[in-house]
């Protein structure tokens, strides 16, 4: 089973390259190494890195080629010390290693161009747009964007395209900082989350649903939590909304998966137009489990319709589906990654992300018997993160690969 360990450039320039492939390769037992080619801002507490705190910020690691981003509105800010071309460099070393190397990129989460071109970012049901880092992925500006995003990785010689935040955003995570006194449910939630654009809109209608309604109905339901009421009970599934809120509310959001597979299909041609391959992220199973590793309900992908995923329609263009298997539980794992492989088929090669550290991991026993679980139905295993944790718990990715390779 091939695998794979998330990392940073920043890794990679203040460790040095070779240092890091020493570690992924050798001591860890990993086949390749997935690069952030492009990345949204975070703070990162870095235990190895050249500076014990790392403040990220929205932008590449390349200079884009003006082939691709002359003439297009959005332009990708560009990371400090692109010019050195450093996901070049590193190709030139997992090469010489006979090292898979794969471009992660971050595509319709970006700061810097939403607050730039607010008028590109998902618009909730009260018209606002109140989610600065959630570009909208029906608007024409952003798809001629992620297209040539997609293209520009693919240049740089990567195996493969990793797509992170290829579909629309919940509204959980649409800007730092964020403060809810209210006590909004799960319901309210994801209604606010919603897109109302006049390009959502446009899509919506012509796959039959009533927009003009839904907003109207998704408006009503967070209105009267605003005003005081108790929120809805839930459970959060298109059913529950049809019958709590209303069935255009529903309609609505399930019609919102065209729109992502569409567009995951676009970027997909163009990737492998350059001679790469796309592989897909999943965001849902970090929706579910991040925080602390107890994702709660059914499996994470009855859930992808939140982020507008149609598990089968993506799994049709990408050449590769990963799933956030963020779990303590490796039954819960296993539960996970069966059903997505219903969900998928045999087409793509299904990955299966793990954490080897907190919250999800806690020896190295935990870490392979979480493999041993997605063992009959994952075809890859990627590792995250390289940068965020520890040394001493990184070394559980090679124990738990090295036990594996024994039975």
């Amino acid at each position: 089973m091939e695998s794979s360990l998330y990392a940073f450039v920043e890794d990679l320039r203040g460790e040095g390259p070779e240092k890091v492939l020493d570690r992924v390769l050798g001591e860890y037992g990993c086949d390749g190494l997935t690069v952030a080619a492009a990345y949204h801002r975070a703070r990162d507490v870095t235990p190895h890195g050249s500076s014990r705190v790392t403040l990220r910020r929205d932008g590449v690691h390349f200079i884009p080629p003006a082939d691709l981003f002359d003439g297009l509105r959005l332009q990708p800010p560009v990371q400090d010390g692109a010019e050195e071309e450093p996901l070049r460099a590193v190709r030139r070393l997992t090469a010489e290693r006979g090292a898979g190397l794969s471009g992660w990129t971050v595509f319709l989460h970006n700061t810097t161009l939403g607050l730039a071109h607010p008028e590109t970012t998902q618009e909730n049901c009260f018209g606002d747009r109140a989610a600065p880092a959630d570009l909208c992925p029906a608007h024409p500006d952003v798809r001629a964007y992620a297209t040539a995003l997609a293209r520009a990785v693919a240049r740089t010689g990567v195996d493969a395209v990793v797509a992170e935040s290829l579909h629309f955003g919940l509204f959980g995570h649409g800007y730092h900082h964020e403060r809810d006194f209210v006590g909004l449910g799960p319901v309210e939630d994801f209604l606010l989350g919603l897109c109302f654009c006049v390009h959502c809109r446009r899509r919506t209608e012509a796959a039959d649903a009533d927009a003009g309604s839904a907003r109207a109905e998704a408006a009503r339901a967070v209105q009267r939590v605003l005003d005081g009421a108790t929120p809805l009970p839930g459970p959060l599934s298109p059913e529950a909304l049809a019958e709590q809120v209303g069935r255009s509310v529903a309609d609505y959001a399930t019609g919102r998966r065209e729109t992502v597979s569409s567009l995951v299909a676009t970027v997909a041609s163009a990737v492998a137009d350059e001679g790469s391959r796309l592989v897909f992220i999943d965001l849902t199973g970090a929706a579910k489990g991040y925080a602390d590793g107890l994702p709660a309900d059914g499996p994470a992908v009855d859930d992808a319709w939140r982020c507008g995923v149609d598990p089968a329609a993506v799994a049709a263009s990408a050449a590769g589906y990963a799933v956030l298997a963020y779990a303590r539980d490796p039954a819960r794992i296993a539960q996970d990654l069966t059903a997505y492989r219903a969900a998928v088929g045999d087409g793509p090669a299904l990955r299966a992300v793990l954490r080897p550290g907190r919250p999800d991991t806690s020896t190295d026993t935990h870490l392979a018997e979480k493999l041993q679980a997605l063992a009959t139905t994952a075809d890859a295993v990627d590792f995250y993160h390289y940068g965020l944790y520890p040394l001493p718990v990184l070394t559980r990715i090679g124990h738990a690969l090295a036990g594996r390779s024994r039975k």
